[in-house]
């Protein structure tokens, strides 16, 4: 893996688990619950300067992570309410990288943003925790995937977001010396 793959996916591209047993989903909403703390403690020192620094070159700034980490999340969060209240829903796709570009990712503190993740994954692991077997089976249709995704590989997959975001804000923060 070139150094430049290496910073895009410090924990590699996303694989999708064979199985999922019952104590991994234990693991998965525990991951879910304890993200946004573990996060605050990564950054919590970081003054404009370091927020603004790109995790790579030509990649986002820390500020625009964690603001996308807060729009994902939230899109993720719906999109589980959706896929529990209705048959297979097709969900709304969005521009992540657009987003990103907006000013309310690039210029504003990131405090909000941190206040809306832990919100978020508070509601998250909530409710993750009061579902069966039966409702980790539930899906939604990605449209630009073409693909239907079930409640336990979707949870797999955003565990793996959390980790791999970190992971770019972590290992920046030790290249820098910060």
């Amino acid at each position: 893996m070139s150094n430049l793959e290496q910073k895009r996916f410090p924990i590699g591209e996303y694989q999708q688990p064979e199985n999922i047993c019952d104590i991994k989903l234990d693991e998965y909403i525990k991951v879910i619950k304890n993200f946004p703390e573990k996060l605050k403690k990564l950054i919590e020192d970081f003054s404009d300067d370091q927020l603004d620094t790109p995790y790579r070159e030509g990649g986002w700034t820390v500020r625009q992570l964690v603001n996308h980490i807060a729009d994902s999340h939230i899109n993720s969060f719906i999109r589980l309410k959706l896929a529990l209240t209705e048959d297979n829903p097709t969900i709304r796709p969005y521009d992540e990288a657009k987003w990103a570009e907006l000013q309310d990712s690039v210029n504003m503190p990131i405090k909000p943003a941190m206040r809306m993740i832990k919100g978020t994954h508070q509601r998250w692991a909530a409710l993750l925790k009061t579902l069966t077997n039966k409702q980790f089976e539930r899906t939604f249709h990605h449209p630009e995937q073409n693909q239907d995704y079930d409640l336990r590989n979707y949870l797999a997959l955003y565990v793996w977001h959390c980790n791999h975001h970190f992971a770019h804000i972590e290992n920046l923060k030790k290249e820098k010396g910060w």
